[in-house]
């Protein structure tokens, strides 16, 4: 028979953790592409074009400094190393650190000449020392991209130069962005730097976020006549932290307003409600012929979901299994399904766990419970 019992309780339990629950409502914004997401549980908050085709322009730098990182971090690149400047690298054009071919120049010196000042020049002296040339290290890129499940991204140079096969999604953007800050928290902070003079040249991040939005500490801002104007954005308030990026805008002054609006939008209008921590009980499951009358159902993961302010006050969680559930049921054993809805949000469901073994009935025990089926009926549904 199947049980469905409804929680009403749920909303009043504490957790830790997160999975994620899509979530997309009717919002507006002038970007031609754009996505809004909870950087903890992976939640989209808001999307427009999420997976569209699109060029990076310079939030390529992000994977740039992705790779660079991961190469401090397993201790191949030191801060402290040096790296030659080629002739290739002081005639790149666009933004520029301005470094000066024939020099070296530190390794931090070049990742605050890339994350603040967005050199092109900068990028190619970082792709050079660590592949040889800038080919190689694009190769390297792309397929850091694909381990992280940047499925529809491909790079062919390190500073985001325009070039027809150098696309992404504004998605696959917002997974960098969401790796960057877990993977590498250590390094996360050059992201936050509003100013950088390098050969006596002062020049301020771009990202106007920084600026103008409250717990804004990254990341990057992009820009070429293909793409237009993009960003992506990071924010952290009250231990919260949402990922931002758009991109298609027709100015810097479009840029910075709809990425202050959206952000703005995302804390105001969602929050983080945690239901269950791993290991609690749920509820209880009813028990057939077995040592015990019920079963705790547990969660083997902590849950938590993002959802709307207005969703959550519709929110339902509910229990269901076949029951009652015959005996012997051993631990850990997958019982029943805890299913949450609400309104603009896909149905999350998690496998429930009997928290306990509960041994069968010995014979007679079974012989006298059979008994008292046959003459009282079944068990009434709980």
């Amino acid at each position: 028979m199947s049980v469905v019992r409804f929680l009403s309780f749920a909303l009043a339990l504490l957790a830790s953790g997160l999975v994620s629950a899509h979530a997309a409502r009717a919002y507006e914004t002038a970007a031609t592409q754009a996505i809004l997401m909870d950087a903890d549980s992976g939640t989209v908050l808001f999307e427009k074009n999420a997976d569209e085709i699109t060029f990076p322009s310079s939030m390529t730098k992000l994977m740039t400094m992705y790779v660079v990182f991961s190469h401090l971090a397993d201790g191949s690149l030191r801060l402290e190393d040096e790296l030659p400047v080629s002739e290739k690298a002081w005639r790149m054009q666009g933004s520029k650190m301005f470094v000066e071919v024939g020099n070296s120049v530190k390794v931090e010196d070049l990742i605050r000449g890339v994350i603040v000042q967005s050199g092109n020049d900068a990028t190619v002296v970082l792709a050079e020392g660590l592949s040889g040339s800038e080919e190689a290290f694009a190769t390297e890129m792309t397929e850091r991209a694909h381990e992280l499940g940047m499925t529809n991204t491909q790079f062919r140079n390190a500073s985001g130069w325009p070039d027809p096969e150098h696309v992404t999604t504004v998605h696959d953007l917002a997974i960098l962005a969401q790796r960057t800050i877990q993977d590498f928290p250590q390094y996360y902070h050059y992201y936050a730097e509003e100013v950088f003079v390098w050969n006596e040249i002062e020049q301020h991040n771009r990202n106007p976020l920084l600026y103008n939005t409250p717990g804004a500490d990254g990341l990057k801002t992009g820009h070429t006549e293909a793409a237009g104007y993009g960003l992506t954005a990071s924010a952290e308030r009250d231990g919260r932290r949402l990922i931002l990026v758009v991109n298609g805008l027709t100015s810097t002054q479009e840029r910075a307003s709809e990425g202050q609006r959206l952000m703005e939008y995302g804390f105001r209008e969602f929050e983080t409600y945690d239901l269950f921590a791993a290991g609690e009980t749920v509820t209880d499951a009813e028990i057939w012929l077995g040592e015990d009358d019920t079963v705790p159902l547990v969660l083997e993961a902590p849950l938590a979901l993002t959802m709307s302010r207005s969703a959550r006050q519709e929110m339902v969680v509910s229990v269901v299994y076949d029951g009652p559930v015959p005996a012997p049921i051993a631990a850990g054993q997958p019982i029943a399904r805890l299913v949450v809805t609400a309104p603009d949000m896909k149905t999350v469901e998690r496998p429930l766990l009997a928290g306990q073994d509960v041994p069968e009935l010995s014979m007679l025990s079974r012989l006298g419970a059979a008994i008292g089926y046959l003459v009282f009926g079944a068990p009434a549904a709980p």
